[in-house]
């Protein structure tokens, strides 16, 4: 029996349709807000998002593409950029998974669409972070994670700790960040967004975000976007991975 799942979506944007276009559709654009994935600019094209295809290329108004999985799972990611009269955009976003084979035990297939909901509602604001400071500029994406699992909240609390929040912090807040990597050097940042799940901080010339595993037990990881055009990614990649694994700290 199949079962399926769907997260939709609708913000405002501060950018053109061929900006959103670009951020969305291209693999420079997403190196700036999401993750890395190369995108083949044709309808059947392949992109590198685990085995997935473009099923829908409409530039600038409509792209999708389908990752097939093992089992009869399948994830279709979509975006209907629509043109506003002030020369931004609308974007109507979603996520559909379809699963045809043996489905997951309840609490399993809850917790991934719990997780789905939350990890689009967080890109999406990235999305409009990059958009309105950063649209056009070259981006490294920076990734690390820490090797196990994590069901205690306050592996994350001892992280935001560590980055220099205090425990009332709020959106909004700003914060001297001392990133790894950057001798000691330090810079002013925003916190942009703060939940128990998700920590995003916006620098001058990044966006550094940090995601807690304890709520679906999967370990602690960041995935930060790098514009500084001196921004090295194996360099980078290694301070902050570091920096993330010294639980000691």
């Amino acid at each position: 029996m199949a079962r399926e799942f769907e997260v939709r979506r609708e913000q405002d944007l501060p950018a053109t349709p061929e900006q959103v276009w670009h951020a969305v559709a291209t693999g420079a654009g997403n190196l700036g807000w999401l993750y890395p994935m190369e995108v083949e600019p044709r309808v059947g094209g392949k992109t590198t998002r685990g085995d997935s295809t473009v099923v829908a290329w409409e530039p600038p108004q409509h792209f999708a593409v389908r990752a097939t999985q093992d089992g009869g799972f399948s994830n279709t990611l979509s975006y209907h950029i629509e043109p506003a009269d002030d020369g931004t955009s609308h974007l109507r976003m979603g996520i559909h998974w379809v699963h045809t084979g043996v489905v997951d035990d309840a609490w399993r297939w809850d917790a991934k669409s719990d997780a789905a909901e939350k990890h689009v509602d967080f890109y999406q604001h990235a999305l409009a972070e990059y958009l309105r400071h950063f649209a056009g500029r070259p981006a490294v994406y920076v990734r690390a994670q820490r090797p196990e699992p994590t069901a205690d909240p306050a592996d994350f609390a001892a992280l935001r700790r560590r980055l220099g929040l205090a425990e009332d912090a709020a959106v909004g807040d700003r914060i001297s960040l001392h990133a790894p990597g950057t001798d000691g050097r330090s810079e002013e940042v925003v916190v942009d967004w703060l939940s128990s799940d998700f920590l995003g901080l916006r620098g001058p010339d990044a966006l550094y975000r940090f995601f807690n595993g304890s709520t679906w037990n999967v370990p602690i990881w960041l995935g930060h976007h790098l514009f500084a055009e001196d921004a090295d990614e194996e360099q980078a990649t290694k301070a902050w991975t570091a920096w993330l694994n010294d639980t000691q700290a």
